[in-house]
C-alpha cells in the first residue's frame, strides 16, 4: 500500500463521527454488517409473530439498502483496482442470492411454511458472505490506492438518501 492509501485509511478511522458521517467505507459496512447480525439474532430468540415480522421487513430492509451501496460505490472501484477481481464477482452472486431470497421474505408473513427456513437460509447467507468480505474483500481494499474516506462519505450519503425513500 502506499503511503497516501495508508493516510486517507488512518485518518478516516481516527476522525470517526458518531453519525457515521467520516467512517471509511469499510468501517460503514461493516457497521451496517453488525447491525444486521443482532436483528438476525433477535429473530431467532423470538416466537412473537408480529416481532418476526418487524424483524424481517428490518433486516430485508437493511439489506437491501447494503448491497444497493456496496453495489454502487464499492465495487466498482475494488474491480479496477484489486489483483484479483473475481472476490467482486463472487460478492456480486451471492448479493443475487439473497435479494432472491429476500424478494421470497417480502412476500411472506411469520407463520406462513418456511418462512423461518428462508429467514434461517438467509442468516446463513449473509454470515457467509460477511466473513469472506470482512476476511478477504475488505483488507484487500485497504491496500489499494482507492479513497475510502471519499467512498465512505458517499455511502453516508447514499444511505440517507435510500432511508427517506423507505421512510426510515
Amino acid at each position: 500500500m502506499g503511503a497516501t492509501g495508508a493516510n486517507r485509511t488512518g485518518a478516516a478511522a481516527a476522525s470517526k463521527g458518531a453519525g457515521g458521517e467520516d467512517m471509511d467505507a469499510i468501517e460503514l459496512l461493516e457497521q451496517d454488517h453488525r447491525e444486521v447480525e443482532a436483528m438476525f439474532k433477535a429473530f431467532q430468540s423470538t416466537d412473537d409473530e408480529d416481532r418476526q415480522a418487524e424483524l424481517a421487513r428490518r433486516i430485508c430492509s437493511a439489506l437491501k439498502i447494503h448491497t444497493q451501496l456496496e453495489e454502487e460505490l464499492l465495487y466498482p472501484p475494488a474491480r479496477d483496482e484489486l489483483d484479483e477481481p473475481d472476490m467482486v464477482e463472487e460478492a456480486i452472486v451471492e448479493h443475487q442470492a439473497a435479494k432472491t431470497l429476500i424478494g421470497e421474505i417480502e412476500r411472506m408473513a411469520p407463520g406462513e411454511a418456511l418462512f423461518e427456513a428462508r429467514m434461517k437460509v438467509l442468516s446463513e447467507q449473509i454470515e457467509h458472505h460477511v466473513k469472506e468480505e470482512e476476511r478477504d474483500l475488505f483488507p484487500a481494499c485497504r491496500k489499494t490506492e482507492m479513497d475510502l474516506a471519499r467512498i465512505g462519505r458517499l455511502m453516508a450519503e447514499r444511505k440517507r438518501s435510500l432511508m427517506a425513500k423507505r421512510g426510515h
